[in-house]
């Protein structure tokens, strides 16, 4: 009986969404977190069929399937779905569900234990439509844009590197950016300007010179900025050119007029 007290207390003041349901599916355990989470007291709660009371149409399936599986012996861990509260606000559960047995090992019900992780869903979707926008971002730049990873490898090739040095993405991507793009003579200073961008040391404003696949020359001007995963660890480099060749040019032939002067 202390046994079975000590749990009775540690579930009912755990801080996480506890319920506990019998072999017909019906509530026998909703914990003072499950309350305060979703909004039903425990008296609302106890006796009523979780499945049919508390989860949505197109959900119930699918935590029916899991419920049973466990009623079977079968526990899930880290099964994600989600449940309304009184009021009506959706919460993503991450849900562990543990077969209850009884003092012969008989199966008597099922203990869900729940976290609720809807602030992280909510973090982790802003980060995939962030990085969807930088995606875009990249893409549509008037701007020739590409990206290395730690080996040096391409990542990114946006539509203007393409269209300016004739080179669709297909043909870069995976390949290694100095040996394969970038002029002999370029090729020192430009994996330098890498691996200090890998180090943490960015490059603004380096000059090099690309060349298309159809010997066009072009003069760049480019900002080689450290690219870092959500933890702040380095995972390549995001080059940012300009194409400076008209610039030169004018500026060349502007030189040459003084000169002339």
């Amino acid at each position: 009986k202390r046994v079975a007290d000590d749990l009775t207390r540690l579930i009912e003041t755990a801080n996480a969404p506890i319920f506990g349901i019998d072999t017909e599916g019906k509530v026998t355990e909703w914990n003072a977190k499950a309350s305060s989470l979703l909004g039903y007291s425990k008296e609302e709660a106890v006796g009523q069929h979780l499945v049919q009371r508390f989860i949505k149409e197109e959900y119930k399936a699918s935590v029916d399937d899991v419920l049973s599986s466990a009623l079977a012996g079968k526990e899930r861990a880290n099964f994600e779905f989600p449940m309304f509260t009184k009021n009506g606000k959706r919460l993503d559960i991450l849900l562990n569900a543990t077969t209850r047995r009884g003092p012969n090992e008989e199966v008597i019900g099922v203990i869900g234990v729940g976290q609720d992780i809807t602030k992280i869903r909510e973090i982790t979707s802003e980060q995939y439509r962030v990085a969807d926008d930088l995606s875009r971002l990249i893409e549509s730049a008037n701007a020739p844009i590409f990206g290395v990873d730690l080996q040096g490898m391409v990542t990114e090739w946006n539509r203007k590197a393409a269209g300016m040095l004739g080179l669709p993405k297909s043909e870069t991507i995976g390949r290694n950016l100095v040996t394969n793009f970038i002029q002999p003579e370029n090729r020192t200073s430009v994996s330098q300007v890498l691996l200090k961008a890998l180090a943490g040391e960015e490059t603004a404003n380096f000059e090099l010179t690309l060349l298309s696949k159809h010997g066009e020359r072009y003069k760049v001007l480019l900002n080689a900025t450290t690219r870092r995963d959500a933890k702040g660890n380095i995972t390549g480099v995001v080059g940012v050119g300009q194409d400076i060749t008209e610039l030169n040019q004018v500026l060349a032939e502007s030189k040459r007029v003084a000169d002339d002067l």
